[in-house]
């Protein structure tokens, strides 16, 4: 039974949907044809469904010309087609400006200052994405963050739509 029946039978009538409760079973095939790894479910703040996609071949040289053998960890995979949402998004963000820590928690969607602190602003930091703009001063009310050029390089492989 649909959860909401009002708005699955227009979706039926229109051919937008084929059939009730056949969607998850088929993402899974047809990504296993394609050899995609499955859908990824998650609850976070809501529903979640990563759908992978092949990435693009990507020749070095087209996106700068000393990346040979510098793209490694998380870029590697995320070079592959497997960005977090929420890295796409504060990476488009940081972009264009510098961001104050609190700016890049709600990019990221994440509400709880510590959890994003240790778990996420962290992790970009570690992973190199980011950078503090006072590295001398961690902790400065004034400490903003920018991209690192590995940064800017997942920003290129991003505009590509190498990503999931």
């Amino acid at each position: 039974m649909p959860f909401n029946p009002q708005l699955a039978e227009p979706l039926y009538l229109t051919k937008y949907i084929e059939r009730m409760g056949t969607g998850t079973g088929d993402m899974i095939r047809r990504c296993r044809e394609v050899g995609l790894p499955e859908p990824r479910f998650s609850v976070s703040d809501g529903f979640v469904t990563t759908i992978w996609r092949k990435a693009r071949e990507i020749v070095a040289g087209e996106i700068t010309g000393q990346v040979t053998g510098q793209v490694t960890g998380q870029v590697t995979g995320q070079v592959t087609g497997q960005v977090d949402p929420w890295v796409m998004r504060v990476v488009e963000a940081c972009s264009t400006k510098d961001l104050k820590s609190a700016e890049i928690q709600e990019v990221a969607g994440i509400r709880h200052r510590e959890t994003f602190q240790r778990n996420y602003l962290d992790k970009l930091l570690e992973d190199e994405l980011l950078e503090r703009t006072i590295p001398d001063k961690p902790n400065s009310r004034l400490q903003k963050y920018r991209l690192t050029e590995k940064g800017r390089l997942l920003l290129g492989v991003l505009s590509k739509g190498s990503t999931p």
